[in-house]
């Protein structure tokens, strides 16, 4: 004979201090562990939309970062004749030619320097990279020291608004214009004329990376194929835009979801023992009930699972609180240190079905730790015992 549902759902009602404790909890630990999910999501997604999924991207093969990636101009020759290269209606090949540093610039708020990373781009830009959009001022002119500025790095940084100048090189560049790409990783940039940015650190026409459109995505195969039977690229790799990018915002995701994950696995050990507690609190006031339903004739297996779901509702009440809480953070944007680019990177925490589901899951399991012993306490009582103790 089974306990009905309705009995547990009425003891909430006897106990609402220790529930409320125990459940605010359970809700801080969700709240912690979804947002460490959520902030590692952030990062991967930001970085997924940075590239294009016809966008190819060159880089030597020893690099692990633009920045340290070197193309000489012999070699920008042979990749712009290959096969399945986009042109525009002139016939030109739709490349974009790209030197990438690094600069300091002061935080706006708090003071202290950190690294930005400068891009120069060429003129077919706008074809390889469409989600780019100007929202103050217009793009710069080829052939001037003029830049335009990512909308995150224009909120954050000094002398990054539009109509200031930023020292670039041992020179000052006007900022004439501010550009948004829907939150990706080039709104926490800088881009500037590739020939002028390439002049002014003294480069000739050495590069740091070619970013390329195909004219068709699915000819990445067949453009890999031409790529590497050229003997003279074998110092080099073609990747998807979107895969590199995606692949640099791994080492930091799991950086964050480790050592997140071990904070979260710390603080549900209080979060247990309260439930763990809160439950041993429900059988001393219950011992007479517990008897009472032994002597009905419900079995031990019934106290049992009387008490265990009660943990369990108990747990999943407080992470469903948490997870509302920890959507809230949906609403703000985090600047970090990207690990593999050592520059500046903003972005929005994230949540997805599957984190909601794992946070779910984890409330279960801690209210299962949490109950089953006092659970199992409940169900051994001796009947006798139990009833005597009224």
């Amino acid at each position: 004979m089974k306990i009905p549902l309705k009995y547990t759902l009425r003891n909430f009602k006897t106990r609402k201090l220790t529930t409320a404790i125990t459940i605010s909890g359970i809700a801080l630990v969700v709240f912690v562990f979804a947002a460490v999910l959520m902030m590692a999501y952030g990062i991967q997604k930001t970085m997924r939309t940075t590239g294009q999924p016809d966008n190819v991207m060159i880089l030597r093969k020893s690099a692990n970062a633009e920045i340290s990636s070197i193309i000489d101009p012999q070699t920008q020759n042979v990749i712009s004749t290959l096969p399945h290269i986009a042109k525009d209606a002139s016939g030109t090949p739709e490349i974009s030619f790209e030197p990438v540093v690094v600069i300091n610039l002061e935080i706006i708020s708090g003071g202290g320097l950190s690294n930005i990373t400068v891009r120069g781009v060429s003129s077919t830009i706008n074809e390889i990279r469409p989600q780019m959009k100007i929202t103050q001022g217009r793009m710069f002119n080829r052939g001037m020291r003029e830049l335009v500025v990512g909308e995150s790095i224009s909120k954050r940084f000094k002398s990054t608004q539009l109509g200031s100048f930023v020292k670039i090189a041992g020179d000052y560049w006007k900022i004439v214009g501010i550009f948004s790409t829907d939150g990706s990783g080039f709104d926490s940039e800088i881009w500037g004329d590739a020939l002028q940015l390439l002049n002014a650190f003294k480069r000739g026409t050495t590069v740091s990376t070619i970013t390329l459109k195909l004219d068709n995505a699915e000819n990445f195969a067949n453009f890999k194929s031409a790529f590497e039977s050229d003997k003279r690229l074998q110092q080099f790799e073609p990747k998807i835009e979107q895969t590199y990018f995606e692949d640099q915002s791994k080492l930091m995701a799991t950086f964050i979801r480790v050592l997140g994950i071990f904070i979260t696995i710390i603080f549900s050990f209080g979060a247990i023992i309260g439930a763990t507690i809160t439950m041993y609190a429900a059988v001393a006031n219950r011992t007479v009930e517990i008897g009472t339903l032994r002597s009905l004739g419900f079995s031990r297996r019934s106290i049992l699972s009387a008490f265990l779901i009660e943990s369990l509702l108990i747990t999943l009440i407080g992470g469903a609180i948490g997870l509302v809480i920890a959507s809230s953070l949906q609403f703000f944007s985090v600047s970090t240190l990207n690990f593999s680019s050592f520059s500046e990177l903003t972005f929005s925490f994230a949540l997805s079905p599957l984190i909601i589901i794992t946070s779910l899951i984890f409330a279960i399991f801690m209210g299962f730790i949490g109950g089953f012993l006092p659970a199992v306490h409940a169900a051994r009582l001796n009947i006798v015992n139990a009833l005597r103790a009224g």
